[in-house]
């Protein structure tokens, strides 16, 4: 059963092309991968959750009923991570094939592909990941496994391995599905043409790309070239920027803007609640990030209102082309340029 069923309607305007309304399965919140398994529709990203709060965060969120965790070695958390996993497991709260557990391959380990999954899947407590990921398409000078640290050049800029390429990653990753280590691998922060490449070298297609999308950063035609080959597209910084992103990168946060405030007004939701349900409504998943049990329940109520294709359309004019998300600060070179 999948996430979405497709309704054709008339067009009450006498458009030339089809219109389509998105429909929610509620019985089945989850978008079937290309390999076969279930991949849950919204998740709970961990990335600066740290020391002891990440265990009540983690169990607060299981209850209020997230099922997916979305990881990365560079968070240097999975030690975190797994410990509330285990205690989720032990208690009896739920089981392991309840829950979709993502975690990343760090830029370092381009080489150590394998190695590096298992001492995920060691820290995580895990005996196999859901989802593997490639977090960034650049391989830097290996530091050592579950070091993570940006290796900077003496000029302050990021030590690129030129010898491992993408394709060499990604058979590697291929590997650890063999192995049974890990059931769907994907890709993070790919744009179209890396994307394509990797459709072409693969013998495992990405199951996923992993990508910064939001009301002003909205990528409309990588959303698409994805979707059409297959390949599903989970939303990073979903809510368009967030105070690390604000701290970090100067950035502007799409939900301090007023149209989208009255928006929220119209359906009687949050502004965060409205362009979350704008996300599942563009068929990707979201993985909103927060450290706080009123915004983890107030994130997880999207599933009880749908935006009109009126009010769809009028998000969609919002894009800005705006990334809030840029490591170029701590690269020392712009990876996106």
């Amino acid at each position: 059963m999948h996430l979405y069923a497709w309704r054709r309607r008339s067009s009450q305007n006498s458009k030339t092309h089809a219109e389509f309304e998105l429909k929610l399965n509620k019985e089945d919140m989850a978008i079937s991968l290309s390999s076969g398994f279930k991949m849950p529709i919204i998740g709970l990203g961990v990335w600066r959750m740290e020391g002891k709060d990440i265990k009540d965060l983690l169990i607060n969120a299981i209850k209020i009923g997230y099922r997916h965790f979305d990881c990365a070695a560079d968070y240097q958390n999975e030690g975190e991570v797994g410990e509330a996993l285990a205690e989720a497991f032990k208690t009896g709260l739920v089981k392991r094939e309840d829950l979709f557990i993502t975690t990343k391959l760090w830029n370092s380990d381009h080489g150590h592909v394998v190695e590096a999954c298992k001492a995920s899947l060691k820290k995580l407590q895990l005996d196999y990941l859901d989802l593997f990921l490639v977090h960034f398409p650049i391989a830097t000078k290996h530091t050592g496994i579950g070091t993570t640290a940006s290796a900077l050049e003496e000029d302050g800029v990021l030590d690129i391995d030129t010898t491992i390429s993408l394709e060499t990653t990604w058979h590697a990753m291929e590997e650890t599905v063999s192995m049974g280590l890990v059931r769907s691998i994907g890709i993070s922060n790919y744009d179209i043409f890396l994307t394509r490449d990797c459709l072409a070298y693969s013998k495992i297609k990405p199951a996923v790309n992993q990508i910064e999308t939001h009301p002003y950063f909205q990528r409309e035609s990588l959303v698409k070239f994805c979707q059409k080959h297959g390949i599903v597209v989970t939303a990073h910084t979903p809510l368009g920027g967030s105070l690390a992103n604000t701290e970090w990168f100067g950035s502007v946060s799409c939900l301090d803007d007023p149209d989208l405030k009255g928006l929220a007004e119209k359906y009687k939701k949050t502004v965060a609640q409205v362009v979350l349900r704008w996300g599942i409504q563009r068929n990707t998943i979201i993985i909103p990030k927060s450290s706080k049990q009123e915004r983890l329940e107030e994130n997880y109520k999207v599933f009880d209102f749908e935006l009109t294709n009126e009010d769809m359309e009028f998000i969609k004019s919002k894009d800005r082309k705006y990334r809030t998300n840029n490591p170029a600060k701590f690269w020392g070179l712009d990876l996106y340029a």
